[in-house]
């Protein structure tokens, strides 16, 4: 039998066992339109993944993955509770050499359900644990709720938040921000000095002793960011005790009960955490009670940064320590408010996650 066929059958064992849990089997197109995901993600999304122009349809993209277009299935015509599985081929732009496949096959598992979500997250856990544990894989667990509500809880500006929140799954860019909000990374010497000019002169002073307009940025483009970045300079930066519990949190690894007391700590000094403490609580004693060992699972409040950008609470992925030059064998996590986006005011808990055959059929022939 070839490596396809392997990597096929592998793929309807696992599409099986989800289908043999209730859920019902569905189906995306393989073109899906650009503007959607372009909408959700920005221009971003376009270093991920194929992009062509169809001249009836316009813009189209080849399917990054099933997620997107399940939640719009069900948020128009999907009744609750709901299951759901799929398998079929994805695809992603990968860096040149970087070796990686740019198409492969998934097999997901996606639960809308609001009557106990925590619990939900539990049944998505549980099941890809089962379903993987002859490969002896390292789970990881967290949660971008955690983030989330440290971010809206810090004591600055709305506008300095949203920015933090719009790149929470950008780590790079995440952290310049902070170090720039907290003071820890000095201003360049030429935005100090044009901040400087600015200031004394005016934003409309300043552009008009510019000269003419040239480039992409009209006139009052360039004034009203000029006003920003002067508006915002002048905000106090966030405290050192605030910056402080927010690094304790994005640094944390520990065992779920450890990581969980520690973080209850922390809401000491940042309450804003306490709403999602308390989730994170219902999600253990879900845990515990689907028969997983709450004292080896692994947590880490960063984990799920540089996954897909609709994860917004419980994360966690499954990683073959043996082979650590391989992807993630599966990934998953909660997308509430992607179902509002997508549900036209309608809105509904979910969360879901993929597995990769490839992989699994890999890691199998290596056990052999």
């Amino acid at each position: 039998m070839s490596d396809k066929l392997l990597v096929r059958a592998e793929a309807e064992r696992l599409f099986a066992f989800f289908k043999a849990q209730g859920a019902e089997a569905v189906d995306a197109a393989l073109m899906q339109p650009a503007g959607t995901l372009l909408d959700l993600y920005g221009e971003d999304i376009r270093a991920r993944a194929y992009v062509t122009h169809d001249p009836d349809q316009g813009e189209m993209m080849l399917r990054p993955d099933f997620t997107v277009p399940v939640v719009q299935r069900h948020m128009a015509e999907g009744g609750e509770p709901a299951r759901y599985t799929y398998l079929g081929e994805v695809f992603r732009m990968q860096q040149a050499g970087s070796g990686r496949a740019t198409e492969y096959l998934q097999v997901g598992y996606e639960v809308f359900d609001r009557s106990n979500p925590e619990a939900a997250d539990a049944e998505v856990f549980s099941l890809f644990a089962e379903v993987l544990s002859p490969l002896g894989l390292r789970p990881a667990t967290g949660d971008i709720g955690i983030l989330k509500a440290a971010v809206a809880s810090l004591s600055t500006t709305e506008k300095r938040k949203a920015a933090l929140m719009r790149h929470i799954w950008r780590p790079r860019r995440f952290r310049a921000l902070l170090d720039q909000f907290t003071g820890k990374a000095a201003p360049s010497s030429a935005r100090t000095a044009f901040l400087a000019v600015a200031q004394k002169e005016g934003a409309v002073a300043l552009v008009d002793r510019a000269g003419p307009e040239i480039g992409l940025r009209s006139r009052g483009e360039v004034i009203r960011r000029t006003d920003a970045l002067l508006n915002d300079a002048a905000e106090p930066l966030i405290g050192r005790m605030e910056a402080e519990v927010l690094e304790t949190i994005l640094a944390l690894r520990e065992t779920l009960p450890n990581a969980f007391a520690h973080l209850s700590d922390l809401a000491v000094d940042l309450t804003g955490l306490n709403s999602a403490l308390e989730r994170m609580e219902r999600r253990m004693d879900a845990l515990n009670d689907a028969g997983i060992d709450l004292d080896g699972l692994p947590f880490e409040a960063s984990f799920g940064r540089t996954h897909m950008e609709y994860y917004d609470g419980f994360v966690f992925g499954f990683m073959a320590e043996s082979r650590p030059d391989l992807p993630p064998v599966a990934t998953g996590g909660r997308y509430d408010a992607l179902t509002r986006v997508l549900g036209g005011g309608q809105e509904i808990p979910a969360v879901g996650g993929v597995i990769r055959p490839e992989l699994v059929q890999e890691l199998r022939e290596g056990l052999v």
